[in-house]
């Protein structure tokens, strides 16, 4: 017999409340009573944006709903997703009841964005499987290739017959329940090739995690491969980065994963980088000996800047290096947690470790 619970053997609550509980349970189940169906593209298009006689539509967007932000850029991303055959999450739809009209309460901007590019209001661009694709609009796809898209299935669950308020609350847990995943988190599975697999590999090391500590919380979450994938891009390709963090990270690591790199030249560059902060930065990347974890910005800054330095004056013995340490040096101002990630930004604060560098090891 299994041990007796910690209620059983300290009841809290008498028999007719536990059945008031369980007839509160059964009432908010059948409220989200629910089917799951699947339509596709073409359908699911007509039904959002065809009139009927009394110039309504059958699927419609709620007022208690966002506007449509997705930028260009993102719609582009997700229709793309779609040629490619990715999964896409459920679409949540509800019966309104008496009107048999279908309100859409979580995929809005998924739906909104499909019509846009059927009706080509949508030019892709920024597309990294598809870069062929750049520039085209649906009527510019061949036939055949219409044909297919629009065969495409969207999965929905449709909930039968709840009232407004509850649509409401369901679209409020939907979209603010849940923690947002983080670039790292998304990449796994989507980008996970053959660069990202030695991105992961050098972001176990021991040594990385002991001269750059992170909160567990964080680490948890893939911040050690956020950090790896940084140190690589802003190192290999930073002139190719305008503003936009997580569009320029996937697209370098979809290059990278394509690509017939060599392993051992990024190896080098990863521990070339620790084994100089080993040896000459008594904190590690912390800014103080207590410190429990270390700012994205100032690991970006310190470890882009070395491998610059480094490989500019390849036996580098800096006289000193407490401009790192310095609250007042120039340095701290440029790596504060309120510092812009914009290009001219990252930049300097790369430039600034650099030529500190080499102005010490010149001194």
């Amino acid at each position: 017999m299994p041990p007796a619970s910690q209620s059983e053997m300290f009841p809290r609550f008498t028999l007719a409340q536990s059945k008031l509980a369980d007839e509160q349970i059964e009432e908010f189940y059948k409220r989200y009573d629910y089917d799951i169906r699947e339509f596709p593209l073409e359908v699911v298009f007509q039904k959002f944006t065809q009139k009927d006689s009394d110039g309504i539509t059958e699927w419609f967007v709620p007022s208690y709903q966002r506007k449509h932000i997705w930028s260009d850029v993102q719609q582009a991303r997700f229709i793309e997703s779609l040629l490619i055959n990715l999964p896409i999450p459920y679409v949540f739809v509800s019966d309104t009841g008496s009107e048999a009209l279908i309100e859409i309460i979580d995929g809005s901007q998924r739906i909104r964005t499909i019509a846009r590019f059927i009706q080509n209001n949508l030019a892709l661009e920024n597309l990294n499987r598809l870069d062929k694709l750049n520039g085209f609009r649906f009527q510019d796809l061949t036939k055949a290739t219409q044909r297919r898209f629009l065969r495409k299935t969207l999965r929905t669950i449709e909930l039968r017959s709840i009232t407004e308020d509850s649509r409401r609350e369901l679209f409020n847990r939907l979209n603010t329940g849940g923690t947002t995943l983080t670039g790292s988190e998304k990449r796994y599975g989507v980008r996970d090739g053959r660069f990202f697999q030695l991105v992961k590999e050098l972001a176990d090391s021991e040594k990385f995690h002991r001269l750059c500590p992170i909160a567990q919380a964080k680490a948890d979450r893939r911040e050690y491969d956020e950090f790896t994938l940084r140190f690589f891009a802003y190192a290999n390709d930073r002139e190719n980065f305008t503003h936009n963090v997580e569009e320029f990270l996937d697209s370098y690591l979809d290059r990278m994963n394509d690509s017939d790199f060599d392993p051992e030249i990024y190896r080098n560059q990863f521990f070339s980088v620790m084994d100089f902060v080993e040896k000459y930065f008594p904190h590690g990347f912390k800014k103080k000996p207590g410190n429990k974890s270390v700012p994205r910005i100032r690991f970006e800054s310190l470890s882009v800047g070395i491998l610059d330095a480094i490989s500019a004056q390849p036996d580098l013995v800096p006289d000193t290096v407490e401009w790192a340490y310095d609250s007042s040096d120039d340095f701290s101002e440029l790596t504060t947690s309120d510092a812009s990630n914009s290009r001219p930004r990252l930049h300097a604060r790369i430039e600034y470790v650099k030529n500190k560098l080499l102005e010490s090891a010149r001194g």
